[in-house]
């Protein structure tokens, strides 16, 4: 049965995270994914997630931590003992808009990444929506990274691609080879959801989890990662998340 992963993200108004951790753990998730906060305190994070029965298999660290802190980085893949880590983001003002800077920003990353791979990890991208429109010759910022970036494994969040207008499974068997973690997220119907950024609970929105999980499962993927973007009840997507996917 696939263990389903909680992304911290979505807790982060409903801290401390002790208390996160004793709800994920009561809910039926048994590991999560980190992102920066966790990281201030790593000793105490990762004594907190003993004490609820949770690990954390991979984490969220931004790129200038990657280039700037390796001895952080390395210090946090050894104390959470961390099989993956991923670059989430790149902030708008540091985006490229050309073909030739998302190939570099493809090469910066296999060149940051390598200090994860160094201490055993495996290292990648994880998607917004910004990297599926079209650049000056037709192709997309994916494409671009990935071929600048030749060994990154790729963290799919199939939600972001849908909002970027980009067929979803068409992505899906474009890079399989480098899908090592899904978030699973949804999009709630045109107009509903507001106050959550027009997110969904899993199942309950537009996206066809019920086909796409099954196949996906179906690969060599590592990680399943429930997330929600800016859950008004983190307890409430939590649990109705993972009693929807393991009901599948």
């Amino acid at each position: 049965m696939t263990q389903f992963a909680y992304q911290l993200y979505g807790s982060r108004n409903f801290t401390p995270w002790s208390s996160v951790f004793t709800m994920l753990a009561s809910a039926g998730y048994t590991s999560v994914e980190g992102f920066g906060p966790l990281y201030d305190n790593v000793e105490q994070t990762a004594a907190d997630l003993k004490a609820a029965g949770l690990t954390m298999p991979s984490a969220h660290m931004s790129l200038e931590m990657l280039e700037q802190e390796p001895d952080t980085v390395k210090h946090l893949i050894k104390v959470l003992e961390l099989q993956n880590v991923y670059c989430p983001y790149l902030d708008e003002s540091m985006r490229p808009d050309s073909v030739d800077g998302y190939t570099k920003l493809g090469q910066r990353l296999e060149q940051a990444g390598q200090v994860a791979r160094d201490a055993g990890c495996g290292f990648g991208w994880h998607n917004h929506d910004f990297e599926f429109q079209a650049l000056d010759d037709g192709s997309m910022p994916l494409q671009r990274i990935f071929e600048g970036g030749p060994s990154l494994e790729w963290e799919a969040d199939l939600a972001w691609i849908a909002r970027g207008g980009a067929d979803v499974l068409e992505w899906v068997e474009r890079y399989s080879d480098r899908i090592s973690a899904v978030h699973i997220k949804d999009i709630a119907p045109e107009g509903e959801s507001l106050d959550e950024d027009g997110w969904a609970d899993v199942g309950q929105g537009v996206l066809d989890w019920k086909a796409w999980l099954p196949s996906l499962q179906a690969r060599s993927i590592r990680h399943f990662i429930m997330e929600h973007d800016n859950p008004s009840d983190h307890a409430r997507f939590a649990k109705n998340a993972i009693t929807y996917c393991q009901s599948i």
